[in-house]
């Protein structure tokens, strides 16, 4: 839809979208429906979506990134706060409301153009762009915190940050990249006392070392984790998500097997039973119905 970020921005309609899965299933949270470039949207970037493609931002424009203030901002963004507030208001008391924002690494890749096809890092351009992209990640975390902040004060109680091209990101510039990024929203959160999950998808093992810096309440795994590892060196943290969503487009069988693996391999230990990436389109909500109904009943 080229009009996504029009959906976004209708606040009922969002709110309508964020509570649909709860009226269908017994869930124990609700997510805001939104997008990660709701951001740069918001700092003043044309956002469209393509079919196939997927989203293409105008050209990055330092000075007017620069030029951008926090009202302004917040402002631009207000139809988003207002959805939450909608949904709070029509949503279970005793669930809860999860928002999010993108790292800013990730909303760099989108805003920058960095990407040579869908899983690729354009390296060349990621050169030429450096100094650009360093001024764009210190820059960028204060918005971030400034959207934090609004969609908690609107009635969300968790925030979720989504480092979704964090595996892209080359071993020696992790650290300035991924982990310090990462680090700067999340000690925000934390002086706010706001519940923070981190999902820096894709970095395999470094997400040791993105535990130990980044130190956020809860870590989503994503699926190329293995749960042993993750229970075995993740332990002081909340963990959640992992499972492979292209399992459910299995035998019940086999779904079960995997979900069953899950529930026992994090017996015992906080964890949240969620997916380690988004719902693939042609997944059945009968066989989602009977997941949900399994993890409930899990003792």
């Amino acid at each position: 839809n080229k009009n996504f970020i029009k959906l976004c921005l209708n606040s009922d309609l969002s709110s309508e979208i964020s509570l649909q899965p709860l009226k269908r299933f017994n869930l124990d949270a609700s997510i805001i429906f939104s997008d990660i470039l709701m951001v740069p949207y918001g700092l003043g970037q044309q956002v469209k979506f393509e079919k196939d493609i997927g989203p293409i931002l105008s050209d990055f424009n330092l000075d007017i990134f620069l030029n951008n203030n926090q009202s302004n901002f917040t402002q631009k963004l207000n139809p988003v706060y207002e959805a939450i507030k909608i949904t709070r208001k029509n949503l279970d008391k005793t669930k809860s409301l999860i928002s999010f924002v993108g790292a800013p690494w990730t909303l760099a890749v989108y805003m920058l153009g960095l990407k040579k096809n869908k899983d690729q890092l354009d390296i060349n351009k990621l050169k030429e762009k450096e100094l650009e992209l360093t001024i764009l990640l210190e820059k960028i975390s204060s918005y971030l915190c400034v959207h934090i902040e609004n969609q908690i004060k609107a009635g969300a109680d968790t925030v979720q940050i989504f480092d979704s091209w964090a595996g892209l990101i080359p071993y020696e510039k992790l650290h300035s990249y991924c982990y310090e990024p990462n680090r700067n929203v999340v000690e925000f959160c934390r002086r706010n006392k706001i519940p923070v999950i981190s999902f820096p998808k894709g970095i395999n093992l470094n997400y040791l070392k993105f535990a130990e810096i980044v130190n956020p309440n809860c870590l989503n795994l994503d699926y190329e984790i293995n749960p042993v590892w993750a229970k075995e060196n993740l332990s002081n943290f909340c963990l959640q998500g992992g499972m492979d969503p292209k399992i459910l487009l299995k035998s019940e069988i086999e779904i079960f097997s995997e979900v069953d693996k899950y529930l026992k391999i994090f017996k015992g230990t906080p964890y949240i039973f969620n997916l380690g990436h988004g719902l693939l389109p042609e997944t059945n909500p009968d066989i989602l119905k009977k997941v949900i109904e399994r993890v409930g009943n899990f003792k």
